[in-house]
């Protein structure tokens, strides 16, 4: 049998924003605009035996300053809410090096780390550092990836990858040339975790790319992707910074601290 998981949304940040601001080009879609706010997430997929955290959210403390954030929780206090303590965490996934997404790296001293090979060339390649690409990152959490590197604790997946008995990495790039979507097995089927190749479900439901990318044909292709995924009889998709998350899944009560932020997937 495939292992199965819990599979938990950690709402950890939120920063109050807009239509305009949120979709690429909103301007043509002839549409007014609107508010919609932004929110900030980072999983955990866990069983008995495994645990494996998708994402460890951005540094409260050290990183550089970002306009209008709302925080939360502090994701590694969250996580020693949950009764996950990231020392002991063996496997984290980095969906792609923003700084929302692997700012608290660090914290995870024994995981095997795995990310997008074609996210870890581009970010140690020479464009990374050009104005555009380089705002949704911290040159020190690139260096940690080197570092990683350099230790042997980094996966590299080329393609879809299982990396845990019910736990596959599907690059699709868009956002960002090797963002990653995770599927977890589920009791009632696969949780598909989105991450930042889809941060509303609006941009799937209605091709509405999100303003900050790569290729934007390659954002396309992973909606596609993402479509084919969530058609899948017991799947469930699950956005990477939709608020709509904590609504469309009950939340987990009795964890001290994060009334009404802890989505539980499945």
């Amino acid at each position: 049998m495939t292992a199965t998981y819990e599979v938990l949304a950690i709402r950890y940040g939120t920063r109050p924003s807009t239509r305009a601001e949120m979709f690429l080009n909103h301007h043509v879609y002839g549409e007014p605009d609107g508010p919609l706010d932004l929110d900030f997430y980072f999983w955990v997929a866990r069983n008995d035996r495994h645990t494996v955290v998708i994402d460890t959210g951005y540094r409260t403390k050290g990183a550089a300053p970002r306009k209008q954030r709302v925080e939360l929780a502090e994701p590694l206090a969250a996580l020693a809410a949950l009764g996950v303590r990231p020392e002991k965490v063996p496997q984290v996934v980095a969906t792609h090096a923003h700084y929302d997404h692997i700012g608290n790296l660090p914290a995870f001293p024994a995981a095997e780390v795995v990310i997008g090979r074609a996210e870890f060339d581009f970010w140690t390649g020479p464009y990374a550092r050009r104005g555009l690409f380089a705002f949704p990152t911290e040159p020190g959490d690139v260096a940690h990836l080197v570092a990683l590197r350099d230790e042997g604790r980094a996966t590299f997946a080329d393609g879809p990858l299982t990396i845990a008995p019910g736990i596959e990495v599907i690059p699709v790039g868009g956002h960002t040339p090797g963002q990653l979507v995770v599927v977890v097995s589920t009791e009632s089927g696969r949780a598909v975790l989105t991450s930042d190749a889809a941060h509303f479900y609006e941009e799937i439901e209605r091709d509405r790319p999100f303003v900050w990318l790569t290729d934007l044909a390659g954002t396309y292709r992973a909606y596609e992707v993402l479509r084919e995924l969530g058609e899948a009889p017991g799947s469930v998709i699950v956005a990477g910074h939709d608020p709509d998350v904590v609504r469309r899944f009950p939340l987990l009560d009795g964890v001290a601290g994060l009334d009404g932020l802890v989505a539980r997937i499945a």
